[in-house]
């Protein structure tokens, strides 16, 4: 608790703690007062921390013994009262490491190793508790295998509630002044804590709201950025608790006038080579109230220091404008209509008004479409189900190995991600509302660039659309991009050579170029460049060089060891079992994969859904990207996408 570790503290300066030894934890960094800490450390003899990589602890202590990676280690939990599992390595070691808990066993005297430690236990104290198997090697065999151990009088109900929330809530209020400036500290959805910073992918990752990169930020209400004269990007000096830190500051639709955030996780002085001195330590705003450490800090202050530090964001736009990007309806006229808020429009034409795919420029009698005779791969991605929260980001890069560019870069606009998730809020102004105020059409587009006070959000997921009728593929003058006769958008790296066109003439705005050879590159010195890093790279996939177009395949190496597998067993591919690295990891199952020509598939049955649209439908690239229009329980203020 923070009570036993103000104790603590207390102790070591005492000099009544002989010995202390560090595992999972970062106080040198992590703790409000860790100046005060490390005083309270260096009054202790024996310091000893097993952190897997140097960090701020590990560096003023005795001895590192370094333990396993979490992935090469064995051990158990109790996660419910009765239910047991096991933690099994996944991988050998790749240093020369020795799990935390083997060290304690040699240290006091013993010769077994963990792993038969571990055994042992369970043989002996878990045993007795089933009557499944009628010897323990059987038991522990069985239990390694299923991983999950569950005894008769398992339970998995939740424990009870047993605190006063009108206490609690009056205990907030007492430490807020009145008409104060109140900073709140957050945890960033990438960082964490911040025992992670040193992994570039992370550090890469797009915050879901404010869709920046590689920093915190003090994020503030517009309405009191406006007020004192500061705009995205401003350095300001932040002052709270009796700190003072300089800060970028990040304008937040959403947020309360009085409110400030910022993220916890940053500005790590001893870590690797990716996040040491990035970004500014949030932790030492905590206040230390009651033997809490607390999150809100009541009475801060903001100076515009007149510096701008561009933040790396890979969005501008936040707002719809009035386009139907984003689909909408709200429950109640979805449930009266199943195709509310998918309108299909027609067109002009010099035929008179046609809806767009009857307008088409690609067809003929002979040859309607490209020939699919065996599968029609696609995907439909359901917008009620997207939450933001980027892990098929993270899974994409991870599946395709694709570079890390760093801050600079992303800031440049070059970033290489294949999917991004586009975040949009609503405005205060609507092509309705200006048709009523009679509101131009210059002064409407500028109002409706500006999110409103309090804006509702929807994420979108946006990667290359596999368009049937691609207009990247007829403007490539080598041939580098082209159409497979199963509905993908193929890149043959080897003939690309960098013109560019396809990214130009990409409506979606989904392709990549390779500016640099980001691979053993010392100016991009982040996951490539050294032999433990390239042991993240997958083999199945090309890894791209300089002046070369890449883009989202579809998992096309995926794809082709499903249709191996199936075919050594004299088969076609059953539906789902072939995902993407997108689809796969998605906490929601908001991405649905699978093959248009299996009438049976679930992909097949979205399609035919009356949610279903596809994105900029008027230029009829036909893509094989279906979306769900989003529904909201709400009133039809917000309801569909002009309204953005």
């Amino acid at each position: 608790s923070d009570q036993a570790m103000v104790d603590l503290m207390s102790d070591m300066n005492a000099g009544n703690i002989k010995a202390v030894m560090f595992l999972n934890s970062n106080p040198a960094y992590s703790l409000p007062n860790a100046e005060a800490f490390k005083t309270a450390l260096s009054k202790v003899d024996l310091k000893i921390s097993f952190a897997t990589a140097k960090d701020e602890t590990s560096a003023v202590c005795n001895y590192i013994c370094p333990s396993n990676h979490y992935l090469e280690s064995w051990g158990d939990a109790e996660p419910y009262k009765g239910i047991y599992s096991i933690i099994q390595p996944t991988i050998r070691n790749i240093y020369d490491t020795r799990q935390a808990e083997h060290s304690l066993l040699k240290w006091s005297g013993s010769d077994s190793d963990y792993y038969t430690y571990l055994k042992k236990n369970w043989t002996s104290a878990m045993f007795g508790k089933q009557n499944g198997t009628t010897s323990a090697s059987a038991f522990w065999n069985k239990t390694v295998h299923d991983g999950v151990f569950e005894t008769s009088g398992a339970s998995t109900s939740g424990a009870n509630f047993g605190g006063n929330i009108d206490e609690a809530a009056s205990a907030i209020a007492s430490r807020k002044a009145e008409g104060s400036l109140d900073l709140e500290l957050v945890s960033d959805l990438s960082m964490g804590n911040g025992n992670q910073a040193n992994n570039p992918w992370l550090q890469e990752m797009p915050d879901p709201i404010s869709r920046v990169t590689w920093d915190n930020y003090l994020a503030m209400a517009p309405a009191y950025a406006n007020e004192n004269g500061i705009k995205d990007g401003d350095v300001v000096t932040l002052s709270a608790n009796g700190k003072s830190v300089d800060v970028p500051a990040l304008l937040q639709p959403g947020m309360a006038n009085n409110s400030l955030a910022l993220a916890i996780g940053y500005g790590r002085t001893n870590t690797g080579k990716v996040a040491t001195d990035l970004g500014v330590n949030a932790y030492q705003f905590m206040p230390v109230a009651d033997g809490t450490f607390s999150n809100m800090i009541s009475g801060a202050t903001v100076t515009n220091t007149g510096v701008n530090n561009t933040l790396a964001s890979i969005q501008e736009a936040h707002t719809l404008m009035g386009r139907e990007i984003v689909k909408e309806t709200t429950l109640e006229e979805w449930v009266a209509h199943p195709d509310a808020g998918n309108h299909r429009h027609k067109f002009e034409t010099s035929e008179g008004k046609k809806y767009a795919k009857d307008v088409d420029l690609w067809a003929t009698e002979k040859y309607p479409e490209h020939p699919k005779p065996n599968h029609h791969w696609g995907m439909s991605i359901d917008l009620n189900a997207c939450i933001g929260c980027g892990s098929c980001v993270v899974a994409c890069q991870a599946e395709n190995n694709i570079p890390v560019v760093g801050k600079q870069e992303v800031a440049n606009k070059r970033g290489m991600e294949w999917i991004r998730i586009d975040r949009y809020y609503t405005s205060d102004m609507t092509k309705a509302k200006a048709k009523e105020e009679h509101v131009g059409k210059v002064d409407m587009y500028h109002q409706m660039e500006v999110a409103e006070e309090n804006p509702q959000v929807v994420f979108q997921p946006m990667m290359c659309q596999h368009c049937n009728h691609a207009p990247c593929e007829t403007v490539c003058p080598v041939a580098a991009t082209t159409h497979s006769s199963e509905g993908l958008n193929m890149m043959a790296y080897n003939r690309c050579v960098g013109t560019r066109y396809c990214a130009n003439n990409c409506p979606y705005k989904v392709r990549r170029f390779n500016w640099f050879k980001y691979s053993d590159n010392k100016y991009f010195d982040y996951n490539m460049n050294n032999d433990l890093g390239k042991m993240v790279l997958n083999p199945d996939v090309t890894v791209r060089s300089r002046g070369v177009m890449e883009k989202c395949t579809m998992c096309v190496q995926r794809l082709q060891y499903g249709k191996l597998e199936a075919k050594k067993e004299k088969r076609r591919p059953v539906d789902g079992e072939i995902k993407t690295a997108c689809a796969q990891t998605c906490p929601t199952q908001a991405i649905t994969f699978g093959d248009f020509n299996d009438k049976n598939s679930k992909l097949s049955a979205a399609k035919k859904d009356e949610r279903s649209y596809v994105v900029l439908e008027e230029l009829n690239v036909q893509p094989n990207i279906y979306y769900q229009v989003k529904v909201r329980n709400t009133k039809a203020k917000h309801s569909h996408g002009g309204h953005h």
